[in-house]
């Protein structure tokens, strides 16, 4: 979808989704990313830190929750900015041998605020995993033309 600017309202909703993660998502995006961090694949050592066991990096659950706001936009590059605060991690557990995901968390977006001098709609991401917001006012900027 392209988003119109003239069409947009405040609390208009523009999705949801429901994102599946597995471990291999975490050792993918780990070589992407660079963050080896074992707190993301090895479940001893994610336990041993006193973790609740394997949880998916904070930048992976940042990033798969604005894919919303990009599809809906129609442009990645219209997302001129993007900003969250991490509260609660994603556990992901082992489901090696399955096709089932470890986690599945859900994001909802709606419209919080329109600027029509700058042509832009502030987006306000609900990201939530196991009943509980896993990232806090989570805000994407739209530019539209």
């Amino acid at each position: 979808m392209n988003a119109v600017f003239e069409e947009l309202t405040v609390g208009q909703d523009i999705g949801s989704r429901s994102i599946g993660v597995t471990r291999q998502d975490l050792v993918k995006y780990a070589g992407a990313s660079g963050d080896f961090n074992p707190i993301h694949w090895n479940e001893a050592f994610a336990t041993g830190v006193e973790l609740p066991g394997v949880i998916a990096h904070g930048m992976f659950t940042m990033g798969a929750a604005v894919q919303l706001v990009t599809d809906w936009a129609g442009d990645p590059a219209a997302v001129v900015d993007y900003q969250t605060r991490f509260t609660k991690p994603v556990l992901v557990t082992d489901t090696t041998g399955s096709s089932d995901p470890g986690a599945v968390f859900d994001v909802s977006g709606t419209i919080g605020a329109l600027d029509a001098d700058a042509r832009t709609a502030r987006v306000d991401l609900a990201v939530v995993f196991d009943g509980q917001k896993v990232l806090m006012k989570a805000q994407a900027l739209v530019k539209l033309p």
